[in-house]
């Protein structure tokens, strides 16, 4: 895994050992000739019966044959070549969300799919520094709060500042409290938009946790609200009601696992473009009202 998701996934029960590949690393040539060596050391370590590519970019089929196990296999959604290295597995749910695509190169494998759960192992100590972060933030007692995830790479997966203001406001009037999450400069700046434009401010959490630690946000959270981005999907993999957002994307391939019925797609024809910014210069998202997020929350709230 690349270093932000090595915290989610530390002390998974499931996993034998972790390997950190550092993309930063291998961006020039010199780069590249200085740790490819020491890295295929690292990966060969050990003799794999299998690879699977489910990422299918040139970056992960480069590890896969790197890796020199005797089986390779991927998703039914190959690119950058990574099918001339791992056979692609058209499954049953080639047509489908994503996860089970990932889930049909297991079966692939001969594996049986019973039930889908996302494993985080969140430790006593995560638990303990999360609530003493949300109680610094202001959420204090036990009001119940519900997290909206501002951010994405994607400037056409973030909706208007000015909508997750009155959102924050609606929150704020069902008696419960939002809390925002995010990390860097960008989600930052979002936050202090929202806080500007809202009649109370939300609880802001951006930058304040690890992953594990957002976990635990998320989990205790009454709902999360965002769009197709990392901690919105972590939400709806911690089996919390998650609201999202899409426009670029459809809901039927990267929805909120297990509870697609709280996606909310953008009325627009151009809509699942596929495009991280707006070829037409729309603000994509803009044609999602707060009172349509609103109706999917209150059922929750």
């Amino acid at each position: 895994m690349e270093p932000p998701a090595y915290n989610i996934l530390q002390g998974n029960p499931y996993i034998d050992e972790l390997i950190v590949f550092e993309k930063k690393k291998f961006k020039s040539l010199g780069g590249f000739l200085a740790n490819y060596g020491s890295f295929c050391d690292k990966l060969r370590q050990h003799k794999y019966d299998a690879a699977l590519d489910l990422q299918g970019l040139f970056k992960s089929a480069a590890i896969a044959w790197s890796s020199k196990a005797a089986l390779k296999l991927g998703t039914c959604n190959m690119r950058e070549l990574s099918d001339k290295v791992s056979r692609p597995v058209i499954g049953a749910h080639a047509n489908g969300h994503i996860v089970e695509r990932y889930l049909d190169v297991a079966r692939a494998l001969g594996c049986r799919v019973d039930k889908v759960v996302f494993p985080v192992e969140i430790s006593a100590d995560d638990a303990k520094l999360a609530r003493s972060y949300l109680y610094v933030a202001g959420c204090k007692g036990d009001i119940p709060y519900v997290v909206l995830a501002v951010g994405a790479n994607w400037p056409n997966k973030r909706w208007p500042v000015k909508y997750f203001a009155r959102l924050s406001d609606w929150i704020y009037s069902r008696g419960l409290l939002p809390v925002i999450v995010g990390g860097g400069a960008l989600d930052e700046q979002l936050a202090e938009d929202i806080s500007r434009l809202a009649e109370i401010p939300p609880v802001n959490m951006v930058g304040k946790t690890n992953l594990k630690q957002l976990a635990y946000v998320m989990r205790e959270a009454k709902a999360v609200v965002g769009g197709d981005t990392g901690p919105v999907h972590l939400a709806a993999g911690m089996g919390t009601p998650t609201v999202m957002f899409m426009g670029p994307t459809d809901a039927n391939r990267n929805g909120p696992y297990g509870q697609l019925e709280n996606a909310v797609e953008v009325p627009r024809e151009c809509r699942y473009c596929w495009k991280r910014a707006c070829p037409k210069g729309l603000d994509c998202l803009a044609k999602i009202m707060p009172e349509m997020i609103e109706e999917k929350l209150a059922r929750y709230l």
